[in-house]
């Protein structure tokens, strides 16, 4: 019975932050990196000292909602990665998931990324740089697995599929976030351009024995 009572308190606390997490979500959408912790509070209709005993302090929402949105976005790119198609189709999909996604929700990742632009001040004690490298870490390890998984890099493929990993998601990220502000060109040309400055060792390599194919 006890077990029964704790298990629904767990399931109700848990149905709870998600609730939290979705006021958060309409709250960035709409102010993006001015979003504040009285205005998710005032959406989600509860006090701030209660939304703080939720997630501590803006840092912990920031993290809670950077683990929600990552995860869709790493699954979207790990479905681009095993679409059915070419290698160079594969790579284009992959880069095209991740810039459609920061262009159909550009105040989330502006959010995430950039908490203090647009002349808002980053609340006392929230260090961004702190909390965003961590998503971008994760993304390159993630990138890395599945590369080398896939394909044939020699004798130190592990350490080079790593640097892969890391070195085309900070590629992804520099080039999406100067496109996302700027606008220089059409989705997919920059998707054409960054496929042509990763294709050349990536062409010539072939898949890993075993493996599913890249």
């Amino acid at each position: 019975m006890e077990t029964s009572h704790r298990e629904g308190q767990q399931r109700a606390a848990e149905r709870r932050r998600r609730e939290l997490l979705e006021a958060a979500d309409r709250v960035v959408l709409r102010d993006g990196p001015g979003a504040s912790m009285n205005a998710i509070a005032a959406e989600a209709g509860i006090t701030k000292p209660i939304l703080y005993r939720h997630f501590g302090d803006k840092g912990g929402l920031y993290r809670a909602l950077a683990v929600r949105h990552t995860d869709a976005l790493l699954s979207g790119l790990r479905a681009a990665l095993d679409a059915p198609t070419g290698r160079r189709e594969r790579v284009e999909k992959t880069l095209d998931t991740y810039l459609a996604a920061i262009e159909a929700r550009p105040q989330v990742y502006r959010f995430l990324m950039h908490p203090a632009d647009e002349g808002q001040p980053a609340e006392q004690g929230f260090d961004v740089g702190r909390h965003s490298a961590p998503l971008l870490r994760r993304m390159g390890e993630e990138l890395a697995v599945v590369i080398a998984e896939r394909v044939d890099l020699g004798p130190d493929g592990d350490g080079l599929a790593r640097a892969w990993g890391h070195g085309i998601v900070g590629m992804m990220h520099a080039a999406g976030d100067w496109w996302l502000r700027e606008r220089p060109c059409p989705r997919g040309q920059l998707v054409s351009h960054l496929a042509d400055l990763l294709w050349g060792r990536l062409a010539a390599s072939g898949d890993l024995a075993g493996g599913p194919g890249f």
